[in-house]
């Protein structure tokens, strides 16, 4: 499965600060087994991570965002893969917060979210290296079924799974 990882932040676009996040999702999700084939970092502007979004998911089913998903002003990574997303997926970003809890009282500031863009996923984690890895994990054993739904592969092999039960 390929995989794209997209860093926004103004502080390392302009080369005031070194990408630490960015690496650290690309070595999880190589972990995990995803092809990372591109990896990048924009500056918080909506335009910019919409399309740089747009981009990656063009070659990859997989597009995690590092950055933008707090509070602050210049965080608007959640309006950018809301704006381009055909579905949101609120349960991703629900769990990951849910998981954040038990390492950080601030887990719940965070506004990541989750979406669909044709066949391919896209996936909003912090800025934080250690949230981002923590918020990934979060999600990471939905994905493959997740992208098996996008491709088309609606047959559920979960013995627990509702269709199963009918």
């Amino acid at each position: 499965m390929n995989a794209a990882v997209i860093t926004v932040s103004d502080s390392c676009a302009s080369g005031l600060r070194v990408d630490r996040s960015g690496p650290a999702v690309v070595d999880r999700l190589r972990q995990a087994g995803f092809n990372v084939d591109a990896s990048q970092v924009v500056p918080d502007d909506v335009a910019r991570i919409a399309l740089a979004i747009r981009e990656q998911a063009e070659q990859a089913r997989l597009v995690v965002t590092t950055g933008g998903t707090g509070i602050a002003l210049r965080d608007v990574t959640p309006e950018a893969t809301r704006a381009i997303c055909e579905r949101i997926l609120d349960g991703f970003g629900e769990h990951m917060r849910r998981e954040g809890l038990k390492n950080t009282p601030f887990a719940p500031m965070s506004r990541a979210v989750s979406g669909t863009l044709g066949a391919s996923l896209i996936v909003n984690v912090p800025g934080n290296p250690q949230a981002a890895i923590q918020s990934l994990e979060a999600v990471l054993h939905l994905i493959p079924h997740a992208l098996a739904l996008l491709s088309g592969d609606t047959e559920h092999s979960e013995p627990n799974h509702a269709s199963e039960k009918e």
